[in-house]
């Protein structure tokens, strides 16, 4: 991909650095995010998004004030350290990214100020209290997983402050705990499943596998995640032969992986730790079996998949809320400004970059509706409001959820070093005919 390499000089600044990790973010000079030309938004499939190719919408339409310029203080946390912290610089960055173009836009200053929550819960809720104890904090930004975005929403619920969060594919809390500021532009469990089936119809149906496993995580989001898949593939005509649950946090994969052979699985189901399943990728090459298509949902995630196994981490499947691949809706702002502001040689951003700064279109998007930043009003906006993002076009449920059949879950694929979307089919380079079946161990 051709880029500027001129960096870009960031007006960042630091507040107690150090012991607490904090980072406050003003904005990044230069970056023009949003408004004009665009290549592309989330494409194809069901989705009420865009379908790519001809769209020139960001979605940010710039300015919301109307003479109250009251500044936007947004309060976050992001995994530097701990279980998740593979994924946490990634979140950042398109927060970075995102708060940026929102400086640009708006009509108001806004600071967003995020600590490490060390992928802990506990932790993640001691930051967030430091943060709304010390500054008027109007929003708050999610971190990375359904344990650590849950307790990031019950805190901003106990606030009554307009929550945002991604990562988090759970739906079931939006149903039963009654939410009335959490809000989630991410695609869900039933959105990941319909993306399962319509990846496995790309496949000519003379060639289409039957038997498929599912590893479920002793978890609430595995059960839901797990049920979503049986449901969905099942009345499709496919066989769940395997449905297995394991612990997470195991390090041992070696009764499902004999299990799996023993059923013939062809298609394999799960969405384990990122430690989980590149352990049980490395087991299932020790062991000599491989199915015709993995995906492993939160597994795969991280840039750190293809660190940890290289080529051993070929054909895998995951669903990260944005890959590269996806068109329109700001997308090529954001690749243009990502490879402007941050040194690095890689071809493709990572995914994680983009389901972040997805998440900050919907606040601004929502500000922008509401003119104003009152919680109230900023709530009552996300609501009532569709959102243009570079995931796609879509609108909330009242319990939070993205409205059911307006997103397609994008389905990226780990080839060649890095994650390309496979499903739905766009017209971008950075898309891959989807790679199947999965070669045996010893013809790679």
């Amino acid at each position: 991909m051709a880029r500027d390499d001129t960096s870009i000089r960031r007006r960042t600044y630091l507040k107690g650095a150090g012991a607490t990790g904090t980072l406050a973010i003003t904005g990044l000079a230069g970056c023009t995010l949003g408004g004009g030309g665009d290549d592309g938004g989330d494409s194809g499939g069901d989705s009420g998004g865009d379908s790519g190719g001809d769209s020139d919408s960001s979605g940010d339409s710039g300015g919301d004030s109307g003479g109250d310029a009251t500044p936007l203080t947004i309060a976050g946390t992001v995994p530097d350290t701990g279980s998740f912290s593979s994924l946490g610089e990634d979140l950042r960055r398109g927060y970075e990214l995102g708060v940026a173009r929102m400086n640009e836009q708006l009509d108001r200053e806004v600071e967003l100020i995020l600590r490490d929550d060390e992928s802990d819960a506990q932790t993640l809720r001691e930051q967030l209290q430091a943060i709304v104890s010390n500054n008027d904090v109007n929003m708050i930004w999610g971190s990375f997983s359904s344990l650590l975005v849950t307790a990031g929403s019950a805190f901003a619920e106990n606030q009554g402050l307009p929550f945002l969060g991604i990562a988090f594919a759970y739906e079931e809390p939006h149903r039963n705990d009654n939410y009335e500021w959490t809000f989630a532009p991410f695609p869900k469990s039933r959105d990941v499943a319909r993306s399962t089936l319509g990846t496995l119809e790309l496949i000519p149906e003379e060639d289409r596998p039957t038997n498929v496993g599912i590893w479920e995580p002793n978890s609430g989001w595995g059960e839901e995640q797990a049920q979503y898949w049986e449901d969905v593939l099942g009345e499709a005509g496919y066989d769940v032969v395997m449905r297995e649950v394991f612990e997470l946090g195991s390090s041992d994969f070696s009764t499902l992986i004999n299990q799996a052979e023993s059923n013939e699985v062809e298609v394999l189901l799960s969405n384990p730790t990122p430690p989980g399943g590149i352990t049980a990728v490395n087991q299932m090459r020790d062991s000599n079996w491989a199915p015709k298509m993995l995906k492993f949902v939160r597994g795969a995630d991280p840039s750190a998949w293809w660190s940890a196994l290289g080529e051993d981490g070929a054909y895998a499947l995951m669903c990260p809320g944005w890959v590269p691949g996806l068109t329109g809706n700001g997308n090529a702002e954001l690749r243009e400004a990502f490879f402007d502001e941050y040194d690095t040689d890689a071809d493709y951003m990572p995914a994680n970059v983009g389901g972040s700064y997805n998440l900050t279109q919907v606040a601004q998007q929502a500000v922008e509706a509401a003119g104003s930043v009152d919680p109230t009003a900023v709530r009552d906006a996300l609501r009532s409001e569709e959102f243009e993002t570079v995931i796609g076009t879509f609108s909330f449920e009242e319990n939070g959820l993205p409205a059911e059949g307006e997103l397609t879950a994008p389905t990226g694929q780990w080839w060649e070093g890095a994650q390309r979307l496979a499903y739905p089919d766009t017209d971008s380079e950075q898309a891959i005919d989807f790679q199947y079946p999965i070669l045996p161990w010893s013809e790679r």
